[in-house]
């Protein structure tokens, strides 16, 4: 019988190494055949497999490898196996039995019952085992024995296997398939293909085998016919290895690329398609084979670079879903992660996309430069109708791929604490090399696109959803020591919310111990995601929108200079050219600016942003009141004089993501914000504008002041916006916004910058509409004034602000509108000006006219505001600190308005620039009437001996009763007012002549009046008033004499020379008296002799 087996394989052998030195023949090959059977079940369900107690498959019978040579070697034929370092023994040719190995009895594994209900595969009637078996093989490899069967019974073609034929009849055994000469006839068939690769060829068969295979039921473990099924599977996938990873074993040349890279590309269904069951069987011999583990890594790394030079507009969908399709074995995750391209060393930011394993992927994107010009096409000729509908288009497209990006993502997480970790150093790389993105100047080749960084930034907000309940549950285990413990996130050049870099060094050089948990990462992960990706594209919109406007006006500058090139047809194509490619790149960024928009503006990424941002919100407001178990618990203001250094020491961008987020919401789709978000939104920017000492930067806090101004912006059908009614209602809003806003508008007056004189106004106007909104809450009002009076001085700085700010808007804006006058008075008049002369003075009027727009709508908001805390805090304004100031500037803009050069304000067309005369006329009037009942208001504007004039108060009740300005009530306390302003200037002239010369000892020497309270400035030495050097201080700290720093409290009363003064006021009241009583004496007199010397 030894004799007998020692024979066969003798045969089989000498037959094989006949294969080893042929080349396929064209003639021979074949089609690559197709499925000519339903699948029987579900190609995603798993192998059928025996399952242990555990619930764990057991693993498959591994494939053991044994060649033996039976005679000499030829030279010329190499042994294809050397690859797999395989012994070979002395002599003899290559003999290739793939067999089990040899570990006893295999048990076979459990199968699944075929979704079609169908049993073990059937025999026909009287077909004996081997028949069976010779049918089903040469079904499934689609295998012939007779040279004149070329095809099956449905078409498909059959591949003649001669040799194996010989082989058998030299045996002298029935020509039959079967098991024992499987792998020859496989090996025979793949080696004469032609055209078709063996891969495809392989695919095909494994595929058919794996139907029959899944076809036996539960308990067949016994019949022979699974016993053949299951080693032809096995047989089939172990050449399916072969053809991969070595090629030369079928006569080819090794290829260029990695063969399984294509067949990732195709559903996995298909034939030539890598199924669930491949992928779950060629993983499971990793541990046995590591060129199986190579070559399925090999081909992802491959997939990614083929992916790294498509776009969107190419066909990138089966690229993400043969990656899907990849990230469901462990085994092959955690191979993938430590692949050298999942974390290449020295990556840049600008290569990050390509040189990463999934940059690829996340660069997939309507933001890339050819699919934004694919949506948006010649954009300046679209109407609004068709971006909308495009931006809807790509915005859908795009859901889907994040959806895509989210499931690669998680099943990396979930495979294994190795693969998050990788995947956690994946995202934290792409935000640390990726700062620049938040420089003034942007290269972008330096940095990660918008579409990579916003995906990325998506992507990490999903994974942030599982622990971003309602109630806030798990935001204790956000770790507040995270950034202590040897953080991924790169914070170490970031600007800190309250500390200098010396001081946040010192504290992070502490480090923390212990080991920071998922949702810490993921948190401080996508924070930094935001402020790198979303809010940097947010940034750059903003940017790219003024870009679009400047080169449109250049545009037209360039199209008024045609005519000069008429003449000259080279240099007006030139022109011509040069135009074009400027008008090119407008469609491009405009093309660019369409598909931003659409991206950014996507309701759903935005309400998870926002979600994201409330948990933000939440945390940081936990972190500043310590003990406080927000919101559970209301939260307390003024916070705690000392500041958490944790809190200090945060970048700054944790606050700045925050203000970024929702101000572009605010302003651009409002209707998204939920009435949850807002009490949170509102309870922070009070917060921080209240106990502003906690933000070092002022823009970063002005950001609060701008969001509350859009939340009160009108909108749809909302006259107060989103945020108005919560700002009317919540207790703590009631409580603290008016101080709040009223704070911040006196630390705007200085914010370091340059530009700091202009960004105050700007603030300030926000300031003022968010006041107006609440102004008519009675409850604000009462709060107010019960204020004012326990903090006085606090209320006397803001006073004599916006003070300063109604004098100076009231001045340009008025100065304008004279220069704007005087401009088109020439221009109608002068007819015979020289062009030159005309384009000169059109010039200035057009630069005194945007002056006037842009200050008169500052004026118009800034006088209503004094009229307003006029009216509730008159004490404030009456201070003797503020009220001549006051009262002066009230008596100049009036004579300005109803004096003899009012005429001077007459312009063309005055509602463009928002000047309404006698709507500002009766604006100051009731500035006066608010402080009428004030007596030193009253004297302080009898004093102003440059602007006040009996006559502009007659002037000005002309004026108003002619045009009805006011009702007859307030026209009488007009009147009133004058006559009090009339007799208080008569006797207070008659004091000042009563006084006589003033000693220079006596007088102020800054205002050069006579001093009521002088006080000693303490390092310049030098005496003033105590209200001039109030007043003096109130904008500028410092001693007016020697720039010192100095504060109200380090002033020295001058008792002495107060008491000099008194002393010289008294003499001088009287000798006015002594000298009263003599005159009155002497007129006595005369009139007595008079009446003695007369007719008796």
């Amino acid at each position: 019988m030894s004799d007998a087996i020692t024979d066969a394989e003798k045969i089989r052998n000498k037959r094989l190494a006949k294969l080893g030195s042929t080349v396929p023949s064209p003639a021979e090959a074949a089609s690559s055949p197709t499925e000519d059977q339903p699948s029987a079940s579900d190609p995603s369900s798993p192998p059928l497999a025996h399952q242990n107690a555990s619930g764990e498959h057991p693993e498959p019978p591994k494939a053991d490898l044994n060649i033996t040579n039976t005679s000499t070697p030829s030279i010329s034929s190499p042994n294809p196996f050397s690859q797999l370092g395989l012994k070979q023994t002395n002599g003899g040719s290559q003999r290739i039995n793939i067999a089990p190995a040899a570990s006893g009895a295999i048990t076979p594994l459990k199968r699944e019952h075929p979704s079609s209900g169908g049993g073990r595969p059937s025999s026909r009637v009287g077909e004996s085992l081997e028949v069976w078996e010779d049918r089903t093989l040469g079904a499934i490899f689609r295998l012939s024995l007779k040279p004149d069967i070329t095809q099956d019974s449905h078409g498909y073609p059959r591949h003649y296997v001669g040799s194996v034929r010989e082989d058998l009849e030299e045996q002298g055994v029935p020509v039959r398939l079967s098991t024992d000469v499987l792998d020859q006839a496989i090996l025979e068939a793949a080696s004469n293909l032609g055209t078709t690769k063996p891969l495809d060829y392989l695919l095909g068969c494994w595929k058919r085998v794996s139907r029959q295979y899944r076809s036996f039921k539960a308990g067949s473990a016994e019949d022979p016919k699974y016993d053949i099924v299951r080693e032809a599977r096995r047989l089939c996938m172990s050449y399916c290895i072969f053809a991969v990873t070595m090629p030369d074993m079928f006569g080819l040349e090794p290829p260029a690329s990695n063969p399984l890279t294509p067949h990732l590309l195709v559903d996995p269904e298909d034939d030539r398609g890598l199924c669930h069951e491949f992928l779950s069987e060629a993983v499971s011999r990793f541990p046995e084979d590591d060129t199986v583990k190579e070559a399925l890594v090999s081909a992802v790394e491959e997939l990614s670079q083929q992916l790294s030079k498509l776009t969107m507009n190419d066909d990138y969908k089966p690229y993400i879903l043969g990656m899907r399709n990849i990230v469901r074995y462990s085994a092959l995750v955690n191979e993938l992660v430590e692949s050298p391209r999942f974390l290449p060393e020295h990556v840049q930011a600008g290569t990050l996309e390509v040189d990463t394993l999934l940059g690829p992927f996340f660069q997939i994107s309507p933001l890339q430069a050819d699919v934004t010009i694919n949506y948006f096409s010649s954009p300046k000729t679209r109407d609004t109708g068709y971006v909308i509908s495009s931006q809807r288009a790509l915005r859908m497209t795009l859901q889907t791929h994040q959806t895509d990006l989210l499931d690669i993502v998680n099943q990396i997480i979930k495979k294994s604490k190795e693969a998050r970790e990788k995947m956690l150093d994946w995202f934290a790389l792409c935000v640390n090399v990726n700062h620049k993105r938040r420089a003034m100047q942007v290269d972008q080749k330096q940095v990660s696109s918008d579409g990579f960084m916003i995906n990325v930034t998506v992507c990490l907000d999903q994974l942030c959803e599982p622990f971003m309940d309602a109630t806030f549950s798990k935001i204790d285990r956000i770790d507040v020591d995270y950034l202590r413990r040897h953080p991924r996130v790169d914070i170490k050049e970031e600007t800190k919310l309250n500390a200098d870099h010396n001081t946040s060094d010192r504290f992070y050089s502490q480090a923390v111990g212990g080991t920071s948990n998922f949702i810490s990462e993921v948190f401080f992960l996508t924070l930094a995601a935001h402020h790198y990706g979303s809010e940097a594209s947010i940034v750059k919109l903003d940017q790219l929108e003024k870009d679009l406007n400047h080169m449109e006006k250049q545009i037209l500058k360039f199209e008024l200079e045609r005519h000069k090139y008429v003449s000259n047809p080279a240099q007006l194509r030139m022109f011509e050219t040069m135009l074009k490619k400027y008008k090119d790149q407008i469609d491009k960024g405009l093309s660019y600016k369409y598909a931003v928009q659409g991206v950014l503006l996507d309701d759903l990424s935005q309400a998870r942003s926002m979600q994201f941002m409330r948990y933000v919100i939440v945390w940081l407001l936990r972190l500043v009141a310590p003990g406080h178990n927000y919101p559970a618990q209301p939260l307390k203001l003024p916070l705690p004089e000392e500041q958490p250094e944790v809190f200090k020491c945060l970048p700054e961008y944790f606050l700045e993501d925050v203000v970024g987020n929702f101000k572009f919401i605010m302003r651009q789709m409002p209707q998204i914000i939920t009435s949850t978000q807002s009490d949170e939104l509102v309870m922070l920017c009070i917060t921080f504008l209240r106990c502003s000492e906690y933000i070092k930067n002022p823009y970063l806090k002005s950001g609060l002041i701008t969001i509350l101004f859009h939340g009160i912006w009108p909108v749809y059908n909302r006259s107060k916006g989103i945020l108005g009614d919560l700002l009317n209602s919540l207790p703590f809003a009631i409580e603290h916004l008016l101080h709040a806003l009223m704070k911040f508008y006196i630390e705007v007056e200085n914010t370091g910058a340059h530009t700091q004189f202009y960004d105050k106004f700007n603030i300030r106007y926000e300031i003022f509409q968010i006041i107006k909104c609440i102004w008519s809450n009675t409850i604000y009002r009462e709060n107010l004034s019960r204020e004012a009076k326990v903090n006085l001085d606090f209320f006397v700085r803001f006073v004599n602000l916006l003070l300063n700010d109604v004098t100076f808007v009231l001045d340009e804006s008025l100065s304008a509108f004279v220069q704007i006058h005087g401009l088109q008075k020439e221009l109608r008049e002068a007819e015979s000006l020289d062009p030159a002369a005309r384009t000169e003075k059109e010039e200035a009027l057009a630069a005194a006219q945007g002056k006037a727009k842009s200050y008169m709508q500052l004026t118009n908001e800034t006088v209503d505001m004094l009229k307003l805390f006029t009216d509730a805090l008159a004490e404030s304004f009456t201070m003797p600190e503020i009220v001549q100031r006051l009262a002066d500037m009230l008596d100049y803009n009036l004579d300005a308005m109803v004096g003899p050069k009012s005429g001077d304000l007459k312009v063309e067309n005055a509602a463009e620039y928002g000047f309404n005369p006698k709507g500002l006329l009766a604006e100051i009037v009731d500035v006066y009437l608010n402080l009428k009942d004030k007596e030193n208001f009253v004297l302080a504007v009898a004093r102003d001996g440059r602007s006040y004039r009996p006559a502009n108060f007659e002037k000005a009740t002309v004026i108003m009763k002619n045009w009805a300005l006011k009702s007859n009530q307030e026209l009488a306390a007009w009147t009133a007012l004058g006559q009090k302003v009339k007799i208080a200037k008569e006797t207070d002239d008659q004091a000042e002549e009563d006084l006589g010369e003033i000693p220079d000892e006596f007088l102020d020497p800054v205002l050069a009046t006579l001093m009521e309270d002088p006080v000693i400035l303490p390092t310049s030495r030098n005496s003033v008033d105590r209200s001039t050097i109030r007043s003096i201080l109130l904008s500028d700290p410092n001693d007016p004499f020697n720039r010192s720093p100095l504060k109200i409290e380090d002033v020295i009363p001058d008792v002495e020379l107060k008491a000099k003064i008194d002393a010289f006021k008294q003499e001088r009241k009287t000798a006015k008296l002594n000298a009263t009583t003599a005159a009155i004496a002497a007129a006595a007199s005369t009139g007595n002799g008079a009446m003695d010397t007369g007719p008796g």
